[in-house]
């Protein structure tokens, strides 16, 4: 890379995920770096196997672990690609 040229961009996917628990009347919204496979995947895991819970973790690294049996429903969004750095 030439000396004052800009590093090239980065694409990032992130995944918004809205999480329903039982008996409450707000949901759990926040958006991931895992893929929208990587989600699903993890939740249908803890149901098969009856795991107590789920953890996530957001795109700001901060972790959510929800109950399993208090799970009303999750929806997992498409992903989206965004651009980070410079274009030269």
């Amino acid at each position: 890379m030439r000396a004052g040229t800009c590093p090239a961009t980065q694409e990032v996917i992130h995944v918004e995920i809205r999480i329903g628990i039982a008996n409450t009347g707000r949901e759990l919204t926040f958006e991931t770096n895992e893929s929208a496979a990587d989600v699903k995947t993890s939740v249908a895991k803890a149901l098969d196997s009856a795991a107590t819970h789920v953890s996530f973790a957001d795109s700001k690294g901060n972790s959510y672990i929800v109950p399993t049996a208090s799970l009303a429903f999750v929806e997992v969004g498409t992903e989206e690609s965004r651009r980070v750095g410079f274009v030269a």
